[in-house]
């Protein structure tokens, strides 16, 4: 008990006095790995305190990976990192350059003495329960990428709800949480109304949409786009070794389709811009200079980064629309 100090006239909750106390016991050596903490019915009949504010404290150096409980034999030092004042567990879909993106911008913005741990669910309903079942408790803040999955909303409400963010697609049964998200519906129809001038010199639009990782919205405004500005239009759900349709021209989410629908063209020796067009979802370095370069709807990745990590330094707790923008290049 000699470790925890509280005084009751310092002007600073008991909670955080119990915390200060460790770090200090920690910092000093009275505390090495292993070591196991008094007891929360100690503490609370040492100090007059309720059992809420002992947890508050021990749940606060839990969270940020100091220490650890056992059940029914208690609480012990797991790190003597005490600087570590935020443990963010960030949870991705997958992989790709968007992603490397919004996650060098977050650490970029997050600043020091803080610690991110970052896993991916490839689109796998279990994988993604599995993750936040055995990460709940451990982090001060849950960042989480639920992109189109169905019924996730029930596991990840089983998260401290003042602890998760939700980034990049959001949904109705999530509008409670914080979030930093992409309006897809909004974007791909404003896109591609900004470059109607450009589109009337073509005779059809074709989507291709495979809709296992694709954003739904995104579907939703290209077919509101075509119903409202009367254009011709396809949806296909890939584009495997189609021929390119003269005239045509294709909104391309995903890469490989992209690559796809480019090396078709050489065989059957249709120039981009004039036969047919394309426009591209995400912005890379590469659709620069690809084909003299890509046409592409994009959002900024690194401003995604940049706000989520000032959602999290300030303790935001508001739904923020990143927002996106058309970039024509010569392919349109």
């Amino acid at each position: 008990m000699k470790i925890i100090s509280i005084q009751t006239n310092l002007g600073i909750p008991k909670y955080k006095q119990i915390i200060q106390s460790i770090e200090k016991a920690i910092e000093e050596e009275k505390l090495t790995k292993g070591d196991r903490l008094p007891s929360v019915n100690k503490v609370c009949l040492a100090f007059s305190l309720s059992r809420d504010t002992v947890l508050l404290g021990y749940d606060d150096l839990k969270k940020r990976g100091i220490i650890y409980a056992i059940p029914g034999k208690g609480y012990y030092v797991k790190s003597v990192e005490i600087t570590i004042k935020q443990k963010i567990f960030l949870l991705f879909d997958e992989l790709n350059i968007f992603k490397e993106d919004i996650y060098n911008s977050f650490l970029k913005n997050i600043g020091k003495n803080v610690q991110v741990d970052i896993f991916f669910h490839h689109f796998n309903v279990p994988v993604f329960k599995k993750l936040i079942d055995d990460s709940n408790g451990n982090y001060t803040k849950y960042i989480i990428m639920p992109t189109n999955l169905i019924d996730v909303a029930a596991i990840i409400k089983t998260l401290p709800v003042n602890d998760v963010i939700i980034l990049d697609q959001t949904n109705e049964d999530l509008k409670s949480f914080p979030a930093i998200y992409q309006n897809h519906k909004k974007d791909i129809f404003e896109g591609l109304s900004k470059g109607k001038s450009r589109l009337n010199k073509y005779s059809k639009l074709i989507l291709i949409f495979p809709g296992f990782r694709e954003p739904l919205g995104m579907k939703t405004g290209f077919v509101d786009f075509c119903n409202e500005f009367a254009f011709d239009y396809e949806i296909i759900n890939e584009f495997a070794d189609n021929e390119i349709t003269i005239g045509g021209v294709y909104i391309i989410p995903n890469d490989r389709d992209l690559v796809r629908v480019i090396e078709k063209a050489k065989q059957q020796n249709l120039k981009l811009g004039t036969d047919f067009g394309i426009i591209s979802y995400n912005e890379t370095p590469l659709k620069k200079v690809v084909s003299n370069g890509i046409t592409t709807i994009s959002t900024d990745f690194t401003t995604m980064g940049k706000l989520l990590a000032q959602m999290v330094l300030a303790g935001k707790k508001e739904q923020i629309e990143n927002k996106s923008a058309l970039i024509i290049r010569n392919s349109l």
